[in-house]
C-alpha cells in the first residue's frame, strides 16, 4: 500500500471497541488505507498525540450565529468540528426554496462539510405572517436536493397531536430518512403519538426525567449547549456507554462570542468530559454515532475506507485540538484555518420597507390583568406572569421598578403593517431599546424599549441598514451590527462580527439589561411553538393551548 499521508505514533481511537491503541494512520484520496503503509509520500510523527474522528453537530442552525457559512467554518473547523447537521429553517422561513438553495451553495466548497434537513415548519405556526411557505411537494422536491438527508425539526408538536394532513404529508414523504424531533415538555400518551408519526430525535429536553422518557420512548437524545439554551449539565447522566449510540451533542445556537471564547464542539466535550464522562463515550457520542443517527456514512470512525476526517490532539482531558485533517487534508492548525475559504454568493437583503413615521406601539389599557411574558435566563422556554400594568393616561407604558417593558413584533416580509404587540419581563432595561431582524422562526422585525420613541428609533436604523441588530439610547444608536444576508447574516469577517457583537453586549448593559445574551433572549421570544408565551406579529401566542390571546385577561381570548 502506498498511502498519501502516514500518521506515525499516534494513540488512535477506536470508537469499535471504545479504546485508544498505539499506532499508525495511513490515508489515500481523502480515505483512511489502514493502520500502517508500505510507502507515503508524507509522513507526519505524532510522537503519542491522540487522534479521534472529527466531531459532528448533530444540530445546528448556521444562521443563528449570524455569520456566513463561511465565518462559520472558518470558527468552527480549529475547534474539531468537521461535519454539521445543519436546518436552515430561518433562511428557509424569510426566501423558502430560493434561501434554501443559497445555503447549499455556499457552502459547497468549504472543508466543512455541512448537511441539510429540509425545513419542515415554514412558517412555524399559523399564528404568524410567513416570509415563505414549504408546503409537502417542496418538501419532496428538496428531500432530492443534493446533501438534504432528512425532515427538519418538527416543532408543530400540537400538529402532529391533531394530525394536521399537510404536516403528516410532510413527515411521510421523509419516511426512511431521518426526522427531527422537537417536543419540548411532551411526556406520556402525547410523547408516544409524536414518535409514532415519524420523528426520531430530539434537542429540547430541559429535565433528566424528560430526556430519560424520550430515551425510552426510542427516540435519540441530542443534549443540547448553546448560547443561551445550556442542557448538558442537567442532562448528562443520561450518557453512558450503553445510552452512547442514542445520546449526541448539538448546539443549536451558538453566537461568535460563545464560539471564540468558550468553542464549539469541543467545548461540549471538554465539559462531558469534566462531568464525568469517559472519554471515548463521550467522543463516540460525538462522531460515530452521530453520523449513524443521520444515516452519514464514511464519516465518525478511523477506520478502512471511512472518510479521513480527523483531529490530532495534545491533551486529551482538555481536548485541545492541534490539527484538524478533512479528507486527508490539513485544513486547521494551532486554533486557525491555514486553508482559503470560498466566498458566499450575493444574496440582497430582504428587509421591506416599514413606515417608521406611521409605526406605533400604543397600548390601549383594558380590564383585568396583563399576560407578560417572563423571561428564563439561559433558556428558550418562557413563563407567563399574570400582573397588573402600569397605566398613565388610559395607556400602558413600561414599569421599571417591576421590570416590565414593551415588546412588539413588526412584519418585514410583505409590508402588511401587522404589528403585535406585548409586555415582557426579565431584559433589566433602565433606558431605551434593543431591536432585531434575527426573531425565530419567520424572523420579522422585533424590539423591546423602555419608551415609544427609543423602540421606533431602533426599527428605523434596522431598515436602513437593510437588517441587523441595534442598541438605542436617547433616540441615539449606541451600537449596531448590520446583518443584510436576509436580515439574518454579516457579510464581514469573524472577528468583526466578534467585535460589532461584543459593543452590542457591551450597549445593553450599559441600557440596565441583566440577560448574559439579551439579544439571543429576544430572537426567541417571537418562536410560537416554544412554551409558554410568546408574541407574533398578529399577537400573543399562548403556546400550550397554540391559539392568539388577548393580553389583557378580560379580553376574549383568540379573538383580535
Amino acid at each position: 500500500m502506498t498511502a498519501d499521508l502516514l500518521l506515525r505514533g499516534g494513540r488512535i481511537l477506536d470508537v469499535f471497541s471504545g479504546h485508544f491503541f498505539q499506532g499508525d494512520l495511513a490515508c489515500s484520496s481523502g480515505k483512511i488505507l489502514g493502520f500502517g503503509a508500505d510507502e507515503a509520500e508524507h509522513v507526519v510523527d505524532l510522537d503519542g498525540a491522540f487522534v479521534v474522528p472529527g466531531l459532528i453537530d448533530a444540530h445546528v442552525h448556521l444562521e443563528s450565529s449570524r455569520l456566513s457559512p463561511r465565518e462559520f467554518a472558518r470558527a468552527v473547523l480549529p475547534r474539531g468540528t468537521t461535519a454539521v447537521v445543519a436546518d436552515p429553517h430561518e433562511i428557509a422561513n424569510v426566501l423558502g426554496r430560493a434561501g434554501i438553495h443559497w445555503m447549499i451553495e455556499a457552502t459547497r466548497a468549504l472543508p466543512l462539510r455541512v448537511f441539510f434537513m429540509a425545513p419542515s415548519c415554514v412558517p412555524a405556526s399559523p399564528w404568524e405572517t410567513p416570509g415563505a411557505v414549504l408546503g409537502p411537494e417542496e418538501i419532496r422536491t428538496l428531500l432530492g436536493w443534493e446533501r438534504v438527508i432528512g425532515l427538519g425539526e418538527v416543532m408543530n408538536f400540537p400538529g402532529v397531536l391533531a394530525q394536521d394532513s399537510d404536516l403528516l404529508e410532510k413527515i411521510a414523504a421523509a419516511l426512511g430518512k431521518p426526522i427531527d424531533g422537537h417536543a419540548p415538555g411532551l411526556r406520556g400518551p402525547d410523547l408516544w403519538a409524536y414518535v409514532r408519526a415519524g420523528p426520531r430525535t430530539d434537542h429540547e429536553c430541559t429535565t433528566l426525567e424528560e430526556a430519560q422518557e424520550k430515551l425510552r420512548a426510542g427516540m435519540h437524545l441530542l443534549i443540547r449547549e448553546g448560547t443561551t439554551a445550556r442542557n448538558l449539565a442537567t442532562l448528562i447522566p443520561l450518557l453512558t456507554p450503553n445510552s452512547a449510540p442514542f445520546v449526541h451533542f448539538c448546539t443549536d445556537d451558538r453566537d461568535p462570542e460563545t464560539l471564540l471564547s468558550e468553542g464549539h464542539m469541543d467545548d461540549i466535550l471538554r465539559k462531558a468530559m469534566a462531568l464525568g464522562v469517559p472519554p471515548e463515550v463521550a467522543i463516540a457520542a460525538a462522531t460515530m454515532h452521530a453520523a449513524r443517527a443521520y444515516n452519514l456514512v464514511g464519516l465518525g470512525a478511523l477506520a478502512p475506507g471511512y472518510l479521513a476526517d480527523f483531529l490530532v490532539l495534545s491533551d486529551l482531558s482538555t481536548f485541545r485540538v492541534e490539527q484538524v485533517y478533512v479528507s486527508g487534508k490539513l485544513v486547521a492548525e494551532g486554533g486557525k484555518c491555514i486553508v482559503e475559504l470560498p466566498s458566499p454568493p450575493s444574496l440582497p437583503s430582504s428587509v421591506a420597507h416599514i413606515d417608521v413615521e406611521t409605526l406605533s406601539f400604543r397600548i390601549p389599557a383594558e380590564e383585568g390583568l396583563a399576560r407578560v411574558i417572563r423571561v428564563i435566563p439561559n433558556e428558550v422556554v418562557t413563563e407567563e406572569a399574570l400582573l397588573r400594568p402600569r397605566i398613565e393616561g388610559n395607556e400602558v407604558v413600561a414599569d421599571l421598578e417591576r421590570d416590565i417593558l414593551k415588546i412588539a413584533v413588526v412584519e418585514r416580509h410583505k409590508g402588511t403593517g401587522h404589528v403585535g404587540l406585548g409586555l415582557v419581563q426579565g431584559f433589566g432595561l433602565k433606558a431605551g431599546a434593543l431591536a432585531s431582524t434575527v426573531a425565530h422562526d419567520s424572523h420579522h422585525l422585533i424590539v423591546v424599549g423602555t419608551d415609544d420613541e427609543d423602540m421606533k428609533a431602533a426599527v428605523a436604523e434596522l431598515v436602513r441598514l437593510g437588517g441587523g441588530q441595534v442598541a438605542v439610547g436617547d433616540g441615539k444608536v449606541l451600537a449596531a451590527l448590520p446583518l443584510p444576508i436576509a436580515g439574518l447574516m454579516s457579510d464581514q469577517p469573524l472577528f468583526k462580527v466578534h467585535r460589532l457583537s461584543q459593543e452590542l453586549r457591551q450597549a445593553a448593559r450599559s441600557l440596565g439589561s441583566t440577560l448574559p445574551d439579551p439579544f439571543m433572549s429576544l430572537s426567541f421570544l417571537a418562536l410560537p411553538v416554544i412554551p409558554a408565551l410568546r408574541v407574533t406579529d398578529l399577537g400573543l401566542v399562548d403556546v400550550r393551548r397554540f391559539t392568539i390571546v388577548s393580553l389583557f385577561t378580560g379580553g376574549n381570548d383568540g379573538e383580535k
